[in-house]
């Protein structure tokens, strides 16, 4: 029965991706062109929410499904780390026309030459964690 749930939380993530249009090559593009605020109100509208989630996961001490207490600690600001991997992303993101969640939908939608993006990513990860032993955190 967990399964189910998850699948239908990803297939309503899969259709309010596609009906915002945050799928949309043309709509990121136009995001880093500065030529529309269309990506910037589905992001706001993100982080808005996303912070609502949390405030509301501490007042009402929500649990898991394995019944464990929902905790958040926040990570410590580095400003060179966090610009650093700030525009690894972003150059990602500006040159496939999509981020991680999207992917997913794209190749959903039947758009199989995004699995060498969603390769590229987990290729991206995998060199991550064996280099991450040498990097400065």
């Amino acid at each position: 029965m967990k399964n189910i749930s998850f699948l239908l939380v990803g297939v309503l993530f899969g259709i309010i991706m596609t009906k915002s249009e945050a799928i949309s090559w043309f709509r990121i593009h136009e995001m880093f062109r500065f030529e529309s605020f269309h990506m910037y109100g589905i992001i706001g509208t993100a982080v808005i929410l996303g912070a609502a989630s949390i405030w509301a996961a501490k007042k009402f001490k929500m649990k898991t499904l394995r019944q464990t207490l929902v905790t958040y600690t926040p990570m410590k600001l580095s400003i060179p780390r966090h610009l650093l991997a700030g525009t690894i992303f972003g150059l990602g993101w500006a040159i496939t026309g999509c981020c991680p969640g999207p992917m997913y939908v794209l190749v959903g939608h039947g758009y199989w030459i995004i699995l060498l993006v969603i390769l590229g990513a987990l290729l991206g990860t995998f060199t991550y964690g064996v280099v991450r032993k040498y990097l400065p955190h």
